[in-house]
């Protein structure tokens, strides 16, 4: 079975259970602290090692993560220890957040632009995007800075990318001069 397929279905299974116990932002926010534990080197490490036993496995979860997690979150990464399926927790977790996004009717949308913008403008853009149809009620909207664009911006969701950028737009007029048939050659 595919490590997606794997992700996906224990991903369901805790979404549905920690919905019925009304903990689903509790497990959440369990889930993003594994998933800063998990990006340690180390950490993620041992997760994959074969060699080491999963009762060593769970002690080094209970001293890093134990008490800062809810009983259900830890009795079910108890189950994937048990199950051997360690090393998949990251993408089961990955797949918990966008699940969440799902039920939660969240999109997720990122704003390149060219230079730092203010607040005030950043929330007068998520305001319109959350406006559009084109997107759930609510928006995680995430900020990036990328001076190649020269001016203007790019918004990605839902695999879908509005390009309004000066480098864009000079992509196409150099792309449009490629194609001239008109031109005479000297």
């Amino acid at each position: 079975m595919s490590v997606q397929r794997i992700a996906s279905r224990y991903a369901k299974s805790l979404i549905e259970l920690s919905s019925e116990q009304g903990k689903l932002d509790k497990i959440l926010s369990d889930l993003e602290l594994f998933e800063k534990v998990a990006s340690n080197r180390d950490f993620s490490l041992m997760l994959k090692s074969p060699v080491i036993k999963s009762d060593k496995k769970k002690a080094i979860f209970d001293a890093i993560l134990g008490d800062k997690m809810d009983k259900l979150t830890s009795t079910f990464f108890d189950i994937i220890l048990r199950k051997g399926r360690e090393s998949q927790l990251p993408a089961i977790a990955k797949e918990f957040r966008l699940q969440y996004k799902v039920l939660k009717h969240i999109s997720s949308v990122k704003l390149i632009t060219a230079t730092p913008l203010a607040d005030d403008a950043i929330a007068s853009i998520k305001k319109q995007i959350e406006a559009s149809d084109a997107t759930d009620d609510h928006i995680d909207l995430e900020v990036e800075v990328d001076e190649k664009l020269l001016g203007g911006f790019v918004i990605e969701f839902d695999n879908k990318r509005f390009d309004t950028s000066v480098a864009h737009k000079l992509a196409l007029l150099k792309k449009e001069f490629e194609g001239n048939q008109y031109v005479k050659e000297f």
